[in-house]
């Protein structure tokens, strides 16, 4: 039998206590253990980023760490992101744009995609890009991802401006 090391974390604002074995990864945790399916385990090696959530505010692929790694640390996932909003314009913009086709990806590109969006300034597609690199889709081509985040950010932008005046 495999030992359990207790931890202890916040997932989506809520206080969660648990015992895990220590080689459960990030990911599994939170699709077993808390019943958050919206992360997905695609590669598990770190490359497709269908399992990125945010830990402390920063993306990162929750199959590369192990759960015990996030004692003490927020975690939020695509379901906490969608449960306050933070991203509802995003999905939009992915509805419009025609930004998802089988869902897979969608989770971690939006999670990606938050975290890209997190400055005040509107990114160029190649900043884009360049940070959905750690994003793999077999589906759309990227151009709509792209195009739903650049309109997003316009959006936020434009929105911000109009508030300011």
């Amino acid at each position: 039998m495999t030992a359990r090391i207790a931890l202890s974390l916040a997932v989506n604002g809520e206080a969660i206590e648990a015992l895990v074995a220590p080689r459960t990864t990030l990911a599994d945790f939170l699709r077993q253990d808390v019943q958050l399916t919206g992360t997905h385990t695609g590669c598990e090696m770190g490359v497709c980023g269908a399992c990125l959530v945010l830990l402390d505010d920063q993306p990162v692929h929750a199959c590369l760490m192990f759960a015990v790694q996030a004692e003490g640390s927020s975690i939020e996932t695509i379901e906490g992101l969608t449960a306050r909003r933070a991203i509802s314009d995003l999905q939009t913009a992915f509805h419009e744009r025609n930004a998802l086709q089988c869902g897979f990806c969608t989770p971690g590109m939006l999670v990606a995609a938050y975290g890209i969006l997190s400055s005040e300034r509107v990114p160029s597609r190649d900043e884009i890009r360049d940070a959905l690199s750690g994003n793999y889709c077999r589906c759309t081509g990227y151009e709509a991802i792209v195009d739903a985040i650049e309109t997003t950010a316009k959006r936020r932008h434009s929105q911000m401006a109009r508030e300011e005046a």
